[in-house]
């Protein structure tokens, strides 16, 4: 609820868009996110682009890693 919350007070203070981003196993928070505040909190937003991509991460050990992202972009009328 602290995401959620924290994308209310966004619009609250006159933004028009607030992007909602995450990589990994945080995806689905974001996704969680977008939808409370588009269904239960401010219905009169909408979903204006998602974009998805991967991201190579280099670890500790110099080892690389693919880690997904994505971007979801809320927009108020």
């Amino acid at each position: 609820m602290a995401y959620v919350l924290g994308v209310i007070i966004q619009f609250s203070d006159g933004k028009k868009e607030v992007y909602i981003k995450a990589r990994g196993k945080a995806i689905s928070r974001a996704v969680d996110v977008a939808e409370i505040v588009r269904r239960r909190f401010i219905t009169d937003i909408q979903i204006k682009d998602i974009q998805i991509n991967t991201e190579e991460r280099e670890l500790e050990d110099k080892s690389k890693i693919n880690v997904s992202t994505i971007s979801i972009v809320l927009s108020k009328q």
